[in-house]
């Protein structure tokens, strides 16, 4: 479908035939005849010499031309558009943050994997978070790091693929060998200030306790719950670890309690891949789609038509003009205008 942006520049259409309405027509004196004896002409005659005009009119090919490349010129300015298709797209109503313990402890092998055999425990959570998120549509995601200092590995993006790809790079130790979990939930807090989606959900991942924030994790969760974030912790490893390895599920069942999540603990592969599952299924939504139609601008298309129109007449009164010099020169030499004089008898007297 086609639309113009401007189209009140339309309105300039009939100014050439206003202008030729209401104008006074263009005037130019020049001597029609000059005769030396018009005095004594006009004597003999009795006539009296007078002012007389000529009305030059052009031809009507050249009008039509000029009406062309005007109409053409006016449609380009008021930007004629070409309305595609309607394109539909869906609008992300929920961040979705992972803060992934990446300590030293991270690297125990007492998971079990699908073939029963004893993997790391970062391994293992790799396998049930990629199945996780590529469940996940119509939100942004994002990947916090965190070992003796959190880092943000990925912020909010839409693209997947690119969160599973770094997600599967990660390495045990990458980050430190202790925990900063309460530092991971403040750095979670930043990167929410840069979001305006309506929902906003961090799942915490950690199988120890915390050993090196300088936000101690329930002041963290505090901070959360008043910038209207949702955390849900999921613990992993050996909950009889003692010493930094040790789980301390009481802070992260206060953590999630406090900001409206959940605390979940999974002590194999199995009960990890259940976790997710309700997370996945707690966090069902629909989202919200945006409907809109591109705009692609074809002024080119007018002034096309206009240069064509405009090199056609030209090169027609080229080709008559070509062809009329080229009558002229198979005329015959000699004398063209033969001479009409005249002798007078030689009796005769002229006064």
């Amino acid at each position: 479908m086609i639309t113009v942006a401007y189209p009140w520049l339309l309105l300039l259409l009939p100014l050439p035939w206003l202008a030729s309405r209401l104008l006074p027509p263009y005037r130019e004196s020049r001597s029609g005849l000059t005769v030396p004896f018009l005095d004594r002409l006009a004597q003999v005659t009795g006539q009296t010499p007078g002012e007389s005009s000529v009305v030059l009119h052009g031809r009507w090919l050249r009008h039509a031309a000029v009406l062309m490349a005007w109409t053409c010129t006016v449609t380009a300015l008021a930007k004629p558009q070409w309305i595609e298709p309607p394109v539909t797209k869906s609008l992300p109503v929920r961040d979705l943050l992972l803060a992934v313990d990446l300590s030293g402890s991270m690297d125990t092998k007492d998971f079990t994997n699908a073939k029963g055999e004893k993997i790391q425990r970062l391994a293992a959570v790799k396998e049930v978070l990629d199945g996780f998120l590529s469940r996940q549509k119509g939100e942004r995601l994002g990947l916090i790091f965190f070992g003796t200092a959190p880092f943000v590995q990925a912020p909010f993006t839409e693209d997947i693929d690119v969160c599973r790809k770094l997600l599967n790079e990660a390495q045990a130790n990458m980050a430190g060998p202790q925990t900063a979990f309460g530092d991971a939930i403040g750095l979670a807090i930043n990167v929410f200030d840069r979001s305006d989606a309506p929902e906003r959900v961090l799942i915490a991942l950690t199988d120890g306790n915390d050993t090196s924030s300088k936000v101690q994790p329930i002041k963290a969760a505090e901070i959360a719950k008043d910038k209207g974030i949702v955390v849900y912790t999921v613990a992993v490893g050996d909950p009889r670890a003692v010493g930094e390895d040790a789980l301390d599920e009481q802070t992260l069942k206060t953590v999630a309690s406090i900001t409206g999540g959940l605390y979940s603990f999974a002590a194999d592969r199995e009960q990890l891949d259940a976790v997710y599952q309700r997370l996945d299924a707690l966090q069902s939504h629909k989202a919200q789609t945006k409907s809109y139609r591109p705009r692609r601008d074809v002024y080119d298309w007018p002034l096309g038509v206009g240069l064509f129109f405009t090199f056609l007449y030209h090169g027609f009164m080229l080709l008559q003009a070509t062809l009329s010099r080229h009558t002229r020169g198979r005329r015959p030499p000699g004398n063209a205008f033969p001479d009409t004089r005249r002798s007078l008898p030689r009796s005769h007297n002229v006064h």
